[in-house]
């Protein structure tokens, strides 16, 4: 029951995350304040971010071994993401695909690796 209240809890995290850096990369880009060459590359940064810091925090709230809780968060949300992209937007796969999936899984990996490291113990 803990495992799951940190996964939905780091899920919508990482949601949030991302409609937050979204909404700011939109207001740059419909200011003109950023190109497009840089919005494109923002559009690929954005998840990892949002996955990194989905990784820090369930590597906060776990007790042991944060790399395994990072890779089980990131399959969890890149089930999600393969189910959205190749059922509702019709999108076929591809090798990019898999490299960015892998970076995104890395991400959210040193995340947690990096948020259990920052955990205080308590005792």
């Amino acid at each position: 029951m803990n495992f799951i209240k940190n996964v939905s809890l780091s899920i919508l995290y990482i949601i949030v995350s991302l409609l937050i850096l979204t909404f700011i990369l939109t207001l740059f880009s419909y200011f003109n304040i950023m190109g497009d060459k840089m919005v494109s590359i923002f559009k690929i940064i954005i998840p990892v971010i949002s996955l990194f810091i989905g990784g820090f925090f369930i590597g906060k709230k776990s007790l042991r071994k944060g790399w395994l809780e990072g890779l089980k968060l990131s399959l969890l949300f890149l089930i999600i993401l393969i189910l959205f992209e190749y059922l509702a937007l019709d999108q076929s796969f591809d090798i990019k695909n898999l490299l960015y999936y892998l970076i995104l899984s890395i991400a959210s990996i040193f995340g947690s690796m990096i948020g259990i490291s920052k955990k205080k113990i308590e005792k």
